[in-house]
């Protein structure tokens, strides 16, 4: 009995300890600035350019209004591509799931690389947007 209870013990110590270690984005980019949900309402509604580098399965179950979509992970995003998208002295803003997704820091960091001026990079993103009841769009 008391193995059996140790085994718990030590499963639990284990999912718990993985579970709160997960890892967070970084809260700044250099030459990128960090904007929170409510400045992110407020560019949203000037009609800046959203971009949402989230996987399509997740950009289809739920966006922001408006948002265009190029994943970071495969192939999409490219400096080609993101042209299609933003002048490079335009401003954007880059939106993954969160402060857990790596995507939109990855992006905004890959975007000031290829020499885009006015990067914004929305750190809280889809799951804080959605948290908050702001409205989104279903593909």
């Amino acid at each position: 009995m008391k193995n059996y209870l140790l085994l718990i013990f030590v499963l639990l110590y284990f999912l718990i300890g993985s579970v709160s270690a997960a890892e967070e984005a970084p809260t700044e980019i250099k030459g990128a600035e960090t904007i929170g949900t409510e400045k992110a309402v407020a560019l949203l509604a000037e009609g800046l350019p959203f971009i949402d580098v989230r996987s399509m399965e997740d950009f289809n179950a739920g966006h922001l209004p408006g948002a265009h979509h190029l994943a970071i992970h495969g192939e999409d995003f490219t400096v080609e591509n993101l042209k299609t998208i933003v002048n490079k002295d335009a401003a954007v803003v880059f939106y993954c799931n969160g402060i857990t997704c790596m995507g939109s820091s990855v992006a905004s960091q890959k975007a000031v690389e290829w020499g885009w001026t006015n990067v914004m990079y929305y750190r809280e993103g889809f799951r804080h947007w959605q948290a908050e009841g702001r409205p989104i769009e279903q593909e």
